[in-house]
């Protein structure tokens, strides 16, 4: 107990540290890496092809405050499953602007979660898997399950304390700190969350190579 409680002072310190320099180089004329318009994400992916492009209301893009979305619906005909992409891209967290959780988002949409946690997906033109947040939220009798994480820099990170921490080194080390929210959305039929997840894992692989060449490395 003692050393752990030594390990938590320190770790403690060090964010500090770090926060000081991170706010203290805020001066700095900050490196904003360009990327390509979400608009141009492609519409095939693998072999999924993206069915409808969403119009995101203002007042959604007034709480996000990102820089370019992308809300669209892909369907795979052959394995007659559907799902939903959500990306959000900002481009700089120095000035209020940062990814907000569908943790927080979707129960304040009337959703209610049922499970949550993270999950392990092997995805393509990556030697180990990603981890990832899988979530399941209900509303009466609909279900769907919810994948998500923030991605940026050869990074893919599940936890919102994590992607808070690289935001503070990148920025420290790389004078950066752009990151985006991914976020797949799978309606679960008849209460099956696993084949739901297998869905979801499956759209997720097809998505990943796209999204690399996406965001800025």
């Amino acid at each position: 107990m003692i050393l752990r409680g030594k390990y938590a002072r320190l770790l403690t310190i060090v964010l500090v540290v770090q926060g000081g320099v991170y706010y203290g180089i805020r001066s700095r004329s900050e490196l904003t890496p360009r990327a390509a318009p979400l608009s141009l994400f492609p519409a095939q992916l693998g072999g999924w092809q993206m069915a409808k492009e969403y119009t995101i209301e203002k007042e959604v893009r007034d709480v996000l405050r990102a820089d370019d979305m992308l809300s669209r619906q892909y369907v795979n005909l052959p394995a007659a499953a559907n799902a939903s992409l959500l990306i959000a891209y900002f481009k700089t967290q120095r000035y209020g602007q940062a990814p907000h959780s569908p943790k927080n988002c979707l129960p304040g949409a009337g959703w209610e979660p049922t499970e949550s946690g993270t999950m392990s997906i092997a995805v393509p033109e990556r030697q180990g898997p990603i981890v990832v947040n899988r979530y399941v939220v209900a509303q009466g009798e609909d279900k769907v399950l919810a994948i998500y994480w923030y991605q940026g820099r050869h990074r893919v990170i599940a936890s919102e304390y994590s992607a808070k921490f690289w935001l503070v080194m990148d920025a420290i080390r790389y004078n950066r700190s752009d990151t985006s929210l991914v976020r797949v959305m799978v309606p679960v039929r008849d209460n099956d969350t696993d084949t739901a997840t297998k869905t979801g894992v499956a759209f997720v692989q097809s998505l990943f190579p796209a999204l690399l060449k996406q965001f800025p490395n």
